[in-house]
């Protein structure tokens, strides 16, 4: 077995997309939604795309292994600033528990050496919080939000204006990334702005904020306030496709203005996986983005 550099290459980025669809598996039914073979194929395109914007930001944090020449393991991870981050850790069922990734944990994790904080989205998987919490993260068990929104409950008296952004606000963005996370996303958010349906901004005397959405899902959400953090979310469900489903994922027990903001709509609540935090508290209000954090 070897362990390699992904390279920023249709191949590896093919590869690493197949080896994450074996890990993963079939979600529980009661999380299964049927996509359509064109939604299907966007997400695949998505991904792929993701492994190389990050194979060329941090080549050093993306790691490939390969037994016999076929893909058994990926990590993609990334340095923004004083801040690491794991987007990606999958291993073949094949070959599980043969101590793969724990290696390419080890490959990823030097790339933030010196990093001050860690974050990552954890799957439910017993194996994967072992091994977190081994690493030194702080297991924050997440909810989900999700279903049909329910839009007689979004009266919002819209105090602060919220409107859609692009990319001459990617200094705004970075300013609120880095007073709520210690770092900015930088080039993320130029993937993010390509790949996501939409950037809402909000920027006035009250605070600052921005939310990406993408169909029905509220893929990032950062505030400087709470209120701000609300009006920003009830928009963004607003904005959701009729008879779309929301989807709303990775909050802590601290974002529980988030929570309420999916009750008032009619969302349902569940738990899924965790948010593996070190050397950091979960961000206020905050939302992250699970490839991207």
């Amino acid at each position: 077995m070897i362990i390699r550099p992904v390279r920023d290459s249709a191949a590896d980025a093919a590869a690493v997309r197949e080896v994450a669809a074996a890990a993963f598996g079939s979600p529980p039914a009661p999380e299964r939604r049927e996509a359509p073979d064109a939604a299907r194929a966007v997400r695949a395109v998505r991904h792929e795309a993701r492994t190389r914007h990050l194979a060329v930001t941090d080549p050093q944090g993306c790691w490939l292994a390969e037994d016999g020449g076929r893909a058994v393991g990926a990590a993609l991870s990334l340095r923004r600033e004083d801040v690491w981050l794991l987007a990606l850790l999958v291993v073949d069922p094949a070959v599980q528990g043969k101590g793969v990734g724990r290696l390419l944990l080890q490959r990823a994790a030097a790339h933030g050496r010196g990093c001050l904080r860690g974050m990552l989205c954890a799957s439910p998987s017993p194996a994967a919080a072992r091994r977190y919490r081994l690493s030194g993260f702080t297991l924050h068990p997440a909810m989900q939000l999700r279903g049909p929104v329910d839009r007689t409950g979004l009266q919002d008296p819209g105090d602060v204006p919220v409107h859609p952004g692009g990319p001459g606000q990617l200094h705004l963005l970075d300013s609120v990334d880095r007073r709520l996370r210690g770092a900015a996303h930088g080039p993320d958010h130029g993937f993010m702005l390509a790949h996501f349906e939409e950037l809402l901004v909000a920027d006035s005397l009250a605070g600052s904020g921005y939310c990406y959405r993408d169909g029905g899902e509220v893929k990032l959400l950062a505030a400087t306030s709470k209120r701000i953090a609300v009006r920003l979310l009830r928009e963004a469900l607003a904005r959701v496709p009729e008879g779309t489903d929301a989807l709303v994922e990775h909050l802590t027990a601290e974002q529980e203005w988030a929570l309420d903001v999916g009750l008032e709509v009619g969302l349902t609540v569940g738990t899924r996986g965790y948010v593996a935090l070190r050397g950091m508290r979960p961000p206020v209000p905050y939302l992250p983005e699970g490839a991207f954090l």
